[in-house]
Order: C-alpha cells, then structure tokens, then sequence
C-alpha cells in the first residue's frame, strides 16, 4: 500500500469514528430520526453534484429499485439506529459492536449466497461472535435507565449493514460505486423526510448540536464515501476494509479527548476478540496456502 493511500485509509478511519462522536453529540437536542435526516440530505447535497459532474445520473435511474433498497438498509435504518443508541452508549462502545459488521456480512453471505467458508473463516465467525455476545452481555441492562435497548439497536445496525453489502453484491453488481453510493443517500433522504418533519424537535438545536450535525453529514458520510470507494479503486476491497480495525481507535480517541469518555476493561477484551473473529472470518488472517479445510454450507 501506498503511503498516500495509507494517509486517506487513516482519514477514513478518522471520520467515521468521528461519526459516533458528532451522533452522540447531536443526538439529544435533535432525537434519532431528525439527526439521521439531516445527516443523509447532508449527504445527498454533497453526493449528488458528483454524480452529475461524473455523467452518471443515467445509471441511477436504470437501478433505483434495488438502490432504494439499499438506501433503506444501509443508510436510512442503521444511521437511526445508531443515533438512538448515542443517547445511552459511548461512542467507543457504539463503534466497538459496529466492528462486528463484516461478520454479518459473511455470516450472511455464506447462508445466502452460499459463499464458500474456510475453517479458519468459521473459527473466526465463532470467535467474533462469542465477543459480540460477551459484550453485550456485559454492557447490556434492560433495567429503566438501561443501555439494553441502545445494545440491540447497534447490533441491529450490524446486521443491516451485513445484509446490504452481499444484497449489493448480488443485486448491484458492476454499478459505479458512486451511483450506489449518492443514490443510497438520496433513496434515504426521501424515505426519512416525512419521519424527520414529523420529529422535528420542538426546541431549536443549539450551535453546536447543528455543528455536529454537519460534519457528521459532509464530512463522516459525504467525503468518507468519496474516500472509501477511491481506497477500493487503488488497493483493492480486502485492503479497504481493514479500516474496520481502526475505527475503534479513533472513535475511542475522539470519545475520550472531546466528551471525557472511559473505557473499560471489558470494552478492550471484547474489542481485541471481535476484531480478531473479523480479521480470521474475512481473510485477513489466513493459514499457508494448502492448509485449510473448505466448508460449505
């Protein structure tokens, strides 16, 4: 890898675990579904020029069935998911069980699309998995004034995402990213307009509620898509992904140094398990070449 795409890998790592940060910080004046609104027509006024100045909106028009799907599942969903979570968890914790995405999406794939699974692969899916619910275990309280419900919204969000990519995958195939990814922002714009005019918080969100809100629009999801799909281009999705690892790190960093944020023993373990089943289920830990055994479900 080149260093400059090891500069804009640790760019992209910085922004969406920024992301966390600027939900938690917004999420309270302006409620789930108004500050997931904001954030995708943020998006979309910064996605949709670059489509057109790029001559693709063409091809947004010939696949927005399946787009407007994945607008729901990818974007829509999840991002309200996880505004509701950042009313009751950190955003470390938040980005800790969002890390746990790439193993829905082989999970999923491999009992839906039939993807082949080596055993390192399924040790990694048992391992990861079993950190998921130590976590949870540990973090999650039903109690009132419990950060349950926040637990099962993040991993919900997980899974939507795990579901959208191998949906992609099979349904979106040889699109241009960037149709999949301005189109999704619209198709999300559109779905939660209604929802977002409904909950319109009845107080006006202070400065830097909208602040947060910005950058979480602009920079955590507009410029980190242009950013993700250029690291796909140049080095390839296997390497792309491995921002996954560094997420956490940053989303920790920012959650400590700017809201005070603590991290606990519990958080560390669970983190370094989950990242491990994530490294060992999508292949970035594999055995010598001729030494797995192949499943198939």
């Amino acid at each position: 890898m080149r260093g400059a795409d090891l500069l804009e890998l640790l760019l992209l790592a910085a922004l969406w675990g920024a992301s966390f940060l600027f939900m938690r910080m917004g999420a309270a004046e302006f409620g789930p579904v108004a500050l997931a609104g904001v954030r995708v027509l943020g998006a979309t006024l910064f996605l949709l020029p670059l489509l057109h100045w790029r001559g693709l909106s063409g091809e947004l028009l010939r696949h927005w069935r399946p787009i407007l799907l994945v607008g729901i599942t990818n974007s829509a969903l999840p991002f309200l998911l996880y505004s509701y979570a950042a009313l009751a968890i950190t955003a470390g914790l938040a980005s800790i069980f969002n890390a746990a995405t790439p193993l829905f999406g082989a999970a999923i794939g491999w009992l839906w699309l039939r993807d082949r699974l080596t055993a390192p692969r399924v040790l990694g899916l048992a391992i990861g998995f079993a950190g998921v619910i130590g976590l949870a275990w540990e973090k999650a309280s039903f109690k009132p004034g419990g950060s349950g419900w926040a637990v099962v919204a993040c991993l919900a969000a997980t899974v939507l995402y795990g579901w959208s990519a191998n949906f992609t995958k099979r349904h979106l195939a040889g699109v241009p990213p960037l149709v999949v990814a301005a189109g999704s922002q619209i198709a999300a714009a559109l779905v939660l307009a209604v929802p977002t005019l409904w909950w319109w918080p009845a107080s006006v969100p202070s400065a830097s509620a909208w602040t947060a809100a910005a950058l979480l629009a602009l920079l955590c999801t507009g410029v980190a898509y242009v950013l993700f799909f250029r690291l796909i281009a140049h080095v390839g999705p296997s390497n792309a992904i491995t921002v996954t690892f560094l997420i956490p790190v940053f989303a920790v960093a920012w959650g400590g140094l700017l809201l005070g944020e603590g991290v606990t023993v519990a958080m560390v373990i669970g983190c370094a398990v989950i990242l491990l089943g994530t490294a060992l289920s999508t292949g970035l830990i594999a055995p010598a070449r001729g030494a797995a055994v192949t499943t198939r479900g």
